[in-house]
């Protein structure tokens, strides 16, 4: 069996550090917001090259947490990506406002920017990017896109951890930046999780306190907020986790380079990644990819869909978007298959992973 991604072994050298942790932290029963998660979010915020970072329950949560601090009028519009998770649109929607759909970049899984500014109205209060796969999006160029409007950047970075637009960290290349730390990101808690980074210290301030109930002190509330708290026990295992990031992004980009000079096989489509992508995920395009599927699934290898369907094409949202498409997205939907990228896949593996797919 070739598996699609192996925590397990990923974590087996510090599985026995992280259990002292645990138990260190039942034994002190400080198991909400204590000390290690103020650990984490400094240790987070350093990494990222920000000035602050909080931790909150999940990405979704994330996402919506820093869409609540900006106290956008109830009609604003926000503009995503037509090919994502559906946690982006999902909390867009959670929080009142309306969703905008725009395609991604063809061959590419980011949004394409030029497409963005036909979508700006004068409701569009925030564009929310998703450095998708672990592509990063050129920031910099919607940040001169929206120059002189009253609109934010909030980039999903639930796929994006390390990852780097030229020098700069994502993390600290927008307004506010969301990450999920799912066990399956390339930093993953043993649960859900998720942090937010701004440089910005008046959101830092509403986020923080948004984030628990309102509150930065007890039975205090100095607004309506809600309970979105990474608990002491996933802190210390994201503690133990973010000392090895650096290390598995650079085998995940190895593994992508064997992929990129290997794969030769036409009817195998490549997507074009950024020059400092983590490669959450590797996506390739084939037509007929059930073909490929049964023939993977007879030789054991794991694969993924990352994502069967584009926004649009969701059930719970198909009415909201009827009669749009969106080729680029649309496509990759149909046709998108994610490799396995498990950073400690041996070159045997890769080698065979590769061969079968030239061979199809």
């Amino acid at each position: 069996m070739i598996k699609f991604l192996d925590i397990a072994k990923q974590d087996s050298k510090i599985s026995s550090l992280i259990l002292a942790d645990l138990k260190k932290i039942i034994n002190k029963n400080n198991f909400i917001l204590g000390e290690e998660v103020d650990i984490f979010e400094k240790k987070f915020a350093k990494y990222c090259d920000a000035k602050y970072a909080i931790s909150c329950a999940n990405g979704t949560d994330a996402l919506m947490i820093a869409l609540k601090s900006l106290n956008l009028p109830k009609d604003s519009e926000v503009i995503i990506p037509a090919m994502t998770y559906c946690s982006t649109a999902f909390a867009v929607l959670n929080c009142g406002f309306k969703p905008v759909l725009v395609d991604l970049q063809k061959d590419s899984p980011t949004i394409d920017i030029n497409k963005i500014e036909e979508s700006i109205t004068n409701k569009t209060r925030v564009i929310l990017p998703v450095h998708l796969y672990g592509s990063v999006v050129d920031i910099y160029k919607i940040r001169s896109l929206i120059k002189n409007k009253k609109i934010f950047i909030i980039d999903d970075c639930a796929q994006a951890h390390g990852a780097k637009l030229n020098k700069q960290k994502v993390g600290s290349l927008s307004d506010i930046s969301c990450f999920s730390l799912y066990p399956g990101k390339n930093l993953g808690a043993y649960g859900d999780a998720g942090i937010i980074t701004t440089n910005n210290k008046k959101f830092y301030n509403k986020i923080r306190n948004y984030r628990n109930l309102g509150s930065t002190k007890k039975f205090i509330h100095s607004q309506i907020g809600i309970n979105s708290r990474l608990d002491t026990m996933q802190a210390a295992i994201l503690n133990r986790k973010i000392n090895l990031l650096n290390k598995y992004n650079d085998m995940r980009r190895k593994i992508a380079k064997f992929y990129d000079n290997e794969i030769s096989n036409k009817k195998i489509s490549k997507l074009n990644y950024s020059k400092m992508s983590v490669y959450h995920q590797y996506v390739i395009c084939v037509k007929g990819r059930e073909k490929l599927t049964k023939i993977l699934d007879a030789h054991h290898i794991q694969y993924g869909y990352h994502y069967p369907k584009s926004i649009n094409q969701i059930d719970a949202l198909k009415k909201m978007f009827k009669n749009k498409k969106f080729y680029n997205s649309e496509y990759i939907a149909k046709h998108g298959l994610s490799l396995p990228i498990d950073p400690n896949l041996s070159l045997q593996k890769i080698k065979k992973i590769t061969k079968i797919l030239n061979s199809i």
